[in-house]
């Protein structure tokens, strides 16, 4: 059995679609027969702590290390901890999941040890690191030194072609578990529950939340902060409240460092920003499903992106969605066919696109929300993502 180890700077319990897709991906790979070992970094352990696997036997085995303040003081100590752990665990090769920190060290300590590598370049780490205060220098040598590439939209392996002059980049596309994202109508995945539960467990959810019945609700998933157009959303609650009764709900959290945003516009507009409603993070995929599943509109006005989790999950459970041009999020949705884009300069405008969605019939709904499901079962399945997965190990240990 080949061993793999993947270095990611986030892994389940942590928060983000970092960590779901490195989780995800680590459980393909274990079902594709591959022995995987995790290596991730917490802020919640002392520097240079290093927070074993709490049993060899369960698979995969997770190590984390404490951060110190700096990078120039982990990734010495990382390397010499991934040297000891290589002699003790012989591996085959390594990943590195997010193209910095964890794909230089992943590329590194691979050609320090004579193995293969691979790095994942996931949502802005490209941008983040072609820019001040990003190290381009060693975001192109991680680029060309590494011997597989993946990129999850065909946006970031145009980006990373540029960068390094490589024409081998394999798209890994992003997936949803559609067993548990799916629409509160198809009765076929929950064949216990009758369309009278779901109508009571729907109205259950919305009455917890203190969401009137006359009100829309408009969705946003994730930890929200000043990539996802945190400000937009803001504005656009307040543009459809001018019209009808809104809700914006936060299924997740706003990110510390931004909640001033959220006061600011609670002093100018204090009683839109009583019809904000956070849920605070969740740990559960199905209560992600289940609040997803309230959203009249998901919307998704990113100012930069890679694929993002949260709105392939909308889409899977048959949300109607509007979200940004940013990134691979063109290549998720066709526009006026399984949700609207709205270009990255017209942000502004989200309000009024909120309410054109909302006057559409209900049958032009209705189509768009089945065309969304639709484009997620074929081609954003957990089916999907094991045979890509399946080419990318091939070609890195091609004798796996």
């Amino acid at each position: 059995m080949n061993r793999l180890l993947i270095i990611t700077e986030r892994y389940t319990p942590d928060l983000g679609g970092l960590a779901s897709s490195a989780t995800r991906l680590v459980g393909i790979l274990c079902q594709l027969g591959i022995e995987v070992d995790v290596i991730t970094w917490s802020r919640y352990l002392q520097p240079g702590e290093v927070l074993p696997p709490e049993s060899l036997e369960i698979k995969p085995r997770v190590y984390r290390i404490g951060l110190y303040r700096h990078w120039d003081m982990t990734m010495p100590h990382t390397l010499n901890f991934l040297e000891w752990l290589h002699q003790t665990r012989n591996y085959d090769a390594v990943w590195g999941h997010y193209l910095f920190p964890s794909g230089f060290i992943a590329t590194w300590f691979a050609k320090l040890q004579g193995l293969v590598s691979t790095v994942s370049a996931r949502g802005n780490d490209i941008d983040r690191q072609m820019f001040p205060p990003g190290d381009f220098a060693r975001l192109q040598w991680t680029l060309q030194n590494t011997d597989v590439i993946t990129a999850v939209s065909a946006d970031i392996g145009r980006k990373i072609q540029l960068l390094s002059g490589r024409d081998d980049v394999l798209v890994l596309k992003n997936t949803v578990d559609t067993e548990i994202f799916f629409p509160w109508n198809e009765s076929s995945q929950n064949p216990t529950a009758t369309k009278e539960e779901v109508f009571t467990g729907n109205d259950n959810l919305r009455n917890s939340l203190g969401i009137a019945p006359d009100e829309v609700v408009l969705g946003f998933c994730g930890e929200l902060r000043e990539k996802k157009g945190q400000q937009f959303l803001l504005n656009a609650l307040t543009t459809v409240r001018q019209q009808r009764p809104a809700c914006l709900l936060i299924i997740g959290e706003i990110r510390a460092a931004q909640e001033s945003v959220l006061q600011l516009y609670a002093s100018h507009q204090p009683e839109d920003a009583q019809r904000v409603i956070v849920t605070g993070h969740l740990s559960n995929p199905e209560t992600v499903a289940a609040y997803l599943r309230l959203c009249d509109l998901y919307l998704q006005p990113s100012l930069w992106e890679g694929m993002p989790n949260a709105l392939l999950e909308a889409m899977a459970c048959g949300c109607c969605c509007i979200a940004s041009d940013a990134g691979g999020i063109p290549e998720i949705i066709s526009h006026g066919e399984n949700g609207f884009l709205l270009s990255r300069s017209q942000l502004h405008k989200l309000g009024e696109a909120v309410l054109e969605c909302l006057a559409m019939p209900l049958e032009e709904q209705n189509r768009v929300q089945q065309a969304a499901r639709d484009r997620i079962l074929t081609t954003h399945s957990i089916t999907q993502e094991k045979q890509q997965l399946q080419t990318v190990i091939d070609r890195l240990m091609p004798n796996s």
